[in-house]
């Protein structure tokens, strides 16, 4: 036997890896892995010729995400998936672009609004949400797309109704927040779908700042924040809140479908709930990847990260990594997945994740208890994924239960 010696670090910088394995629709571009075990943090080349570094590691991803010596200002970062040309500013109100104390002064403010009280409360009405929309799965039929019937719409309401947003409004939602999110689309038609919601939250401020009712922006409207401010952090939350749910909520359901033993425990056992969310935000991790600016040089694994270089941290390849978690590319519910960073981590952890919890805790096991025989209704290979969007996922999944 012999041993192999400790890879050298490349000479040749990587690109971003972002083609996934034909038929694995849930793993991650197997690139990943192979650096990964290359080393936890490599020299990486940006699209726009920027020279920066991707980490892999979870030990390495975690640690760029606690130390503030890294910046999350969207001005100072290069995106390692496309050239974008010189970042403007965050927009107001723009969390993820924005560093402590600006950042610090807007997060204290929402966190109240996203207690795990105020979210156990908000538990019961996820349950009747999804009841109704099972029921309604149920009277049209034995065949759904379920992105339609169901995972787009239970996020939905449940944001609308916690930022206070009138539920008939949705569609229109729903069409700029996906506009938002589509890699491909025109710069014209993303400018465009933002004009319009932050003209709709705009008003929708206004209208709360003169008659306050019970929700989030109301909440808000108490405190020192400008309209602009108020307007921004709307369009964040309901942007933010809509997508990402929606996404794990179909793409969850389609990996248990794919995984009938894991279905088939869940279905059993509905006090897996919880635990089953955090290995599937550990497992699809479809938010992905972030990106960090050193404002200082910073030693990190050894290697020199200069001041003004770019780290893109990948939580996919940081959720797979088995020195973390053993045999990291199995689906197991029985796995305990704390530690995952598929929220995240540090001061930008995201601050909807407990109402995601709740929402994903109920939606997932009330689907598989309501129809003991739910299937795909095509074969695995023909469901359609979202490989242009920031958040992964599936387009659309065809789902059958009833006889077969």
């Amino acid at each position: 036997m012999h041993h192999h010696p400790t890879p050298s670090p490349r000479s040749e910088p990587v690109t971003m890896p972002v083609d996934r394995t034909e038929g694995c629709p849930f793993d991650p571009p197997a690139e990943l892995a192979r650096l990964r075990e290359e080393g936890p943090l490599v020299r990486m080349r940006y699209p726009d010729g920027h020279m920066g570094w991707l980490a892999t590691g979870h030990a390495v991803v975690r640690e760029v995400l606690a130390d503030r010596r890294f910046s999350s200002r969207q001005e100072l970062l290069h995106s390692p998936l496309m050239d974008l040309g010189e970042m403007p500013p965050a927009a107001v109100g723009d969390l993820t672009g924005i560093d402590a104390p600006e950042h610090t002064r807007y997060r204290r403010l929402l966190i109240g609004s996203f207690t795990v009280r105020r979210m156990r409360a908000l538990t019961e009405r996820v349950e009747q949400i999804t009841a109704e929309h099972l029921d309604a799965m149920e009277r049209r039929g034995e065949t759904a797309d379920l992105v339609e019937a169901y995972a787009r719409p239970v996020p939905a309401l449940m944001i609308c109704e916690l930022l206070g947003v009138p539920y008939a409004d949705r569609e229109l939602f729903q069409d700029h927040a996906s506009t938002l999110l589509t890699q491909s689309a025109e710069e014209r038609e993303r400018e465009a779908a933002l004009t319009a919601l932050t003209e709709y939250l705009h008003k929708l401020v206004l209208a709360k700042r003169a008659e306050p009712t019970d929700d989030l922006i109301s909440d808000l409207t108490s405190g020192d924040l400008t309209d602009e401010e108020l307007t921004g952090i709307g369009v964040l939350l309901l942007v933010a809140g809509l997508d990402t749910t929606a996404n794990m909520i179909a793409h969850g359901t389609f990996a248990l479908l794919s995984n009938p033993d894991q279905a088939a425990a869940l279905r059993a056992d509905p006090g897996l709930a919880d635990q089953a969310v955090e290995e599937l935000m550990r497992y699809l991790t479809v938010a992905d990847p972030g990106v960090r600016a050193a404002l200082e040089d910073i030693e990190l694994e050894g290697q020199l990260v200069r001041a003004g270089e770019c780290v893109t941290v990948s939580f996919q390849a940081a959720n797979r990594d088995p020195l973390k978690f053993p045999d990291p590319d199995a689906l197991d519910l029985r796995r305990k997945a704390t530690g995952h960073l598929g929220f995240g981590h540090g001061v930008h952890q995201c601050l909807g994740q407990q109402l995601a919890r709740v929402e994903m805790g109920v939606a997932i096991p009330a689907l598989f208890a309501r129809f003991p025989s739910l299937r795909l209704a095509v074969p695995p290979e023909d469901v359609p994924m979202r490989s242009a969007m920031n958040i992964y996922g599936v387009e659309r999944l065809p789902v059958a239960w009833g006889e077969e």
